[in-house]
């Protein structure tokens, strides 16, 4: 079985806190990601939107653009709009040759919001849960006939944060939105990992390898406390460098056939945790569980013509 390693930039540049971020070049974080053993890296706000100025870069770095986040909003939001806000996505990374877009719901959602508590998230009726996945699987199935998949992003603070919340989405939702797993979030929602994978395995075509902090996360007041909150805490780290069994979950993937991208996505403080060492550590301890688990990881980074 064949793998690929990528990373997010989120570990050098935070989206929504500033002062989690790095002060350097799209160049510097590609190639200390490369120079770790990385060969994918998902886009982030330091990256070009023009396809003929990101190519040159990808290409000089040897890495691959694995992905990236489109924040989606049809829980509260009409198809078209979300259609428009896409489209130019999806042009750039059919232009170089990403393998999918990455859907994070925000409609509704407290993940950016500072101050509101975590206790504080979005909920769904079940009328609500059936006409949510209806639509996320007509949408998928659009960017797909556009020539760019979509994976569905389960994500704390969101509609779909919880393992019973995923399972519904799952239940309603069709073939049309595949799912990116991710780790880190489904345990500090209080989800099984191993449970999901058997769960949902047929539908997962991206995953988050994002480790987490149980110590940190078991001290949150949920009540006080917001997303955001959690993460300058330090809640996320990477693969051997917290609290989750890669080993367990990579060959519970394996088991079920999985190949494609595994991607570390781990914000957190650049300066107590620099982003070099953080890929290093978290690199070797996914070389080691996913040999073990019989995968073969590609070494090539920018593919050849």
């Amino acid at each position: 079985m064949k793998a690929k390693l990528g990373m997010s930039p989120i570990a050098w540049w935070n989206d929504d806190l500033a002062e989690l971020s790095d002060d350097v070049s799209l160049e510097e974080c590609l190639r200390q990601s490369r120079s770790a053993g990385f060969t994918g890296m998902e886009m982030g706000r330091r990256f070009p939107s023009d396809p003929d100025i990101m190519l040159p870069i990808l290409k000089t770095a040897d890495v691959t653009l694995c992905g990236g986040w489109f924040s989606g909003t049809l829980v509260n939001e009409d198809m078209s709009a979300n259609k428009d806000r896409i489209q130019p996505m999806i042009e750039l990374f059919k232009a170089v040759d990403a393998p999918c877009i990455v859907y994070g719901e925000v409609g509704r959602s407290i993940q950016g919001d500072r101050s509101k508590p975590l206790a504080t998230k979005p909920k769904l009726s079940d009328s609500e849960m059936k006409d949510y996945a209806r639509k996320l699987t007509e949408f998928g199935e659009w960017c797909a006939d556009q020539g760019m998949p979509l994976v569905y992003h389960h994500h704390m603070a969101a509609v779909i944060e919880t393992e019973p919340e995923l399972d519904a989405f799952m239940k309603y939702s069709g073939a049309g939105i595949p799912l990116l797993l991710d780790a880190g979030h489904l345990v500090f929602a209080g989800g099984d990992v191993l449970r999901a994978i058997d769960n949902h395995h047929a539908r997962i075509k991206h995953v988050h390898v994002k480790d987490v902090r149980m110590p940190v996360i078991d001290a949150l007041d949920r009540t006080k406390q917001s997303f955001l909150d959690a993460v300058a805490l330090g809640a996320f780290t990477v693969p051997g460098d917290g609290s989750l069994d890669f080993g367990a979950i990579v060959k519970r993937l394996a088991h079920h056939g999985y190949e494609g991208w595994f991607v570390v996505e781990a914000e957190q403080d650049p300066k107590k945790n620099p982003p070099l060492k953080m890929a290093q550590i978290g690199h070797k301890e996914l070389m080691r569980v996913m040999t073990a688990a019989g995968y073969t990881v590609e070494t090539q980074g920018f593919p050849v013509a």
